[in-house]
């Protein structure tokens, strides 16, 4: 079955949309992230894990942390591998890098404050080290307090097996790991030709060179959401969700590499640098009783040509609301949104 949306949109099901295409055509593409394992913490524990995993070359996390009341670190084991075999170099609120070698696991955020989020991704050759990129979000609730934020890169030094279980554990401290608390796999591969893909495309839209406003329309909830944005010109954005422009955002990140910012009880989003071309990439966790919070890595041309570096942006966000799922997600800026720009979202459950 096809249905026709706003904006002449068309929605199928994955057996209509089987074609590879272009970055602004509604299908499927074959082949995608397809969701391999997940697992729910039915009560708090000191671990939660997926087992039994296919061998695929490239692994995708998707980590939601539930509220804790006990301050605890948690770290990723690979294969139940508790041997000295991990390393890692990793920075919070953009300070100076830590290193750290030799451990039994690779340690992650240390959740203080609220619920948090993290986004990750692991090269999987049987016969190399395995290589993790992990960006992670916590709360630290309410509007007045900036998010937390941790970049991590680490590795696995086995050279003679395929990862098969990933779990978190808590690695240091007394909290737990808390009821609801989840952990979900996807997997790719060159050789996948299924059409069964986590992300489902819920909006594609573009300028009409009339508007300042470039919106969604709405979108089914979804508790996993992943949004892109292009746009040749974006002064002065900002990314509301569901029509907020009440005082309810907070934000920290940085610029080329500098001292983290942090704003607090604003009334929107800012995570693309500047007022270039610029092309952004988040993701958000998209629980209705928790502060939706939001990973993103943007990038800015700056001055044209290959004599110019382009500018870069790493910024964690969150939106307090606590009461209902995203259903929206709009961008406002100064002058008019041109036919080159295009907002993207894809969600699943």
């Amino acid at each position: 079955m096809v249905d026709w949306l706003a904006g002449n949109r068309v929605r199928g099901t994955s057996a209509e949309r089987t074609t590879s295409a272009g970055f602004n055509d509604v299908v499927s593409i074959s082949g995608g992230w397809k969701e391999l394992a997940r697992t729910t913490l039915g009560s708090a524990g000191t671990s939660i894990s997926v087992a039994s995993l296919p061998d695929k070359r490239y692994y995708k996390i998707l980590y939601d942390g539930k509220t804790i009341t006990s301050a605890y670190e948690h770290a990723i084991r690979l294969n139940n591998d508790s041997g000295s075999n991990y390393a890692i170099r990793r920075e919070n609120n953009g300070g100076t890098d830590a290193t750290l070698t030799s451990q039994t696991s690779m340690p992650l955020i240390t959740t203080s404050s609220g619920s948090d989020f993290g986004v990750g991704y692991i090269s999987n050759l049987s016969s190399k080290e395995k290589l993790c990129i992990f960006d992670e979000v916590e709360e630290r609730t309410g509007v007045a307090n900036a998010p937390f934020r941790q970049n991590t890169v680490g590795k696995w030094a086995n050279t003679s097996n395929a990862i098969d279980r990933i779990d978190i554990i808590r690695s240091a401290g007394a909290g737990s790991i808390d009821t609801g608390s989840e952990l979900v796999i996807l997997g790719w591969d060159p050789a996948d030709t299924h059409t069964t893909n986590f992300w489902e495309e819920l909006a594609s839209v573009s300028g009409d060179g009339s508007s300042t406003t470039l919106s969604s329309g709405t979108i089914t909830a979804k508790k996993y959401l992943w949004t892109q944005l292009y746009s040749d010109a974006t002064s002065n954005a900002v990314m509301r969700f569901n029509s907020d422009t009440g005082t309810n955002y907070a934000r920290r990140g940085s610029v080329n590499g500098a001292s983290d910012f942090t704003v607090t009880s604003a009334t929107g989003l800012s995570n693309l640098p500047s007022s270039n071309e610029a092309f952004g990439n988040a993701f958000i966790i998209n629980n209705a009783s928790n502060e939706k919070l939001v990973i993103s890595n943007a990038i800015d041309q700056n001055t044209a040509g290959a004599g110019n570096a382009p500018t870069r942006k790493e910024e964690v966000d969150k939106w307090t609301n606590t009461s209902s799922q995203i259903t929206n997600i709009s961008w406002t800026k100064t002058g008019n949104w041109s036919s080159n720009a295009i907002l993207k979202v894809w969600g699943s459950d």
